[in-house]
């Protein structure tokens, strides 16, 4: 089986991978950051491309990666004098190096992330020291055909220590045209080292609009409802795993269930749980759990500044969210819980907690948080 044909840790189910997605939205501010960097001539050696999960920060790789390959340098003289400063980052699809990438085919381009392993079928838990290493064969190789070379790491934050540190070598010692982008949907969790020896382009969460537009582009069958958008939270990403997983019927119950606090319907309370403990629900356990800590945080906002969410992300959200939290007091204390139950369901999952008493144990905690009030 070809790398192509397994499964790929850098790309969400049921969504073209990065490299095929070419238009970026919402984003122009860290475009343009690098732009200006390249055509003054300063390019650094290494990036940092950080901000939430889903915006869009593989797609901006995948774009600088294109971009840096086919486009000479802005200082390098062309037959008839000086070329023009590139304006955009956008390379013609039927550009050599774009068909090249789309094909997987670029020498001057390789992608560092999570091994998938056919004896499991699972992907590896984290990126290896052994990734990592196999650059030295891809810088050999790549050294004889001149040009720039790029290198994908997605995403650092699954590197482990052995990998870490391999990687900090190659910052500290950049082979000659080599850019490396390191995409962190959480920077603060890299060693101090490589942060220091990288350049940032932060991207920012997507507006409605820009939302609506990249979910068009990724999965041109879903609508972006508005409740799928307030839920995904400016996230294309999350947008594809909810509207897939079924999120927003999930959010519409929770909220049903929510409504009755302090006397929750007990019904409606064991049949989400017994579908979270179903055989083959892990995922669904998860997005449940992730969706109480979404509702949990959702309280602390409307306690603490006195304001309901501009769009409800599920029939009559706010007058639930608006009668359990109606004070900072009510927000300070949906923090406390919503904390106590994240760390909870950690160790809950670590130990492999029944998932149906995992669930109505978060149940019961909310109830004994609503009851004080």
């Amino acid at each position: 089986m070809t790398d192509d044909a397994l499964p790929q840790s850098d790309q969400i189910d049921g969504a073209p991978h990065p490299r095929e997605t070419l238009a970026l939205f919402g984003q122009s501010a860290a475009e343009q950051g690098f732009l200006d960097v390249f055509n003054a001539g300063r390019l650094h050696h290494g990036w940092l491309i950080t901000g939430p999960r889903g915006i869009g920060k593989a797609t901006l790789a995948w774009q600088i990666a294109r971009f840096l390959i086919a486009t000479p340098k802005a200082q390098d003289d062309g037959l008839f004098g000086a070329r023009p400063a590139p304006t955009s980052l956008a390379i013609d699809p039927q550009h050599p190096v774009a068909r090249r990438i789309q094909a997987g085919s670029e020498p001057g381009l390789v992608a560092v992330k999570r091994p998938y392993d056919e004896k499991t079928k699972k992907f590896k838990a984290q990126i290896t020291v052994d990734e990592v290493r196999k650059l030295k064969n891809f810088f050999a190789l790549s050294a004889a055909d001149g040009g720039h070379r790029v290198v994908i790491v997605d995403s650092a934050d699954e590197m482990n220590v052995s990998a870490a540190n391999a990687l900090l070598k190659l910052l500290e010692e950049p082979p000659a045209d080599t850019t490396l982008l390191l995409i962190s949907h959480q920077p603060s969790r890299l060693l101090p080292t490589i942060r220091s020896r990288c350049r940032e382009l932060r991207l920012a969460p997507l507006s409605p609009d820009d939302m609506a537009r990249a979910l068009e582009q990724a999965d041109p069958g879903e609508p972006a409802s508005p409740a799928l958008s307030e839920l995904a939270g400016g996230s294309v990403g999350e947008a594809i795993r909810l509207a897939q997983s079924g999120g927003p019927e999930i959010y519409a119950q929770l909220v049903a269930l929510f409504a009755g606090m302090p006397r929750p319907d007990r019904q409606l309370a064991m049949g989400l749980a017994e579908s979270a403990a179903m055989p083959g629900q892990q995922d669904r356990l998860d997005h449940l759990l992730n969706l109480i800590d979404l509702f949990l945080l959702r309280l602390v906002r409307v306690g603490a500044t006195g304001q309901l969410p501009q769009v409800e992300a599920a029939p009559n959200e706010g007058q639930v969210l608006a009668n359990l939290s109606k004070s900072p007091a009510h927000a300070r204390a949906w923090a406390d819980v919503a904390q106590e139950i994240s760390t909870r369901s950690r160790h809950g999952k670590s130990v492999n907690l029944d998932p149906a008493a995992l669930v109505l144990d978060t149940v019961w905690k909310i109830q004994q948080t609503a009851q004080r009030f």
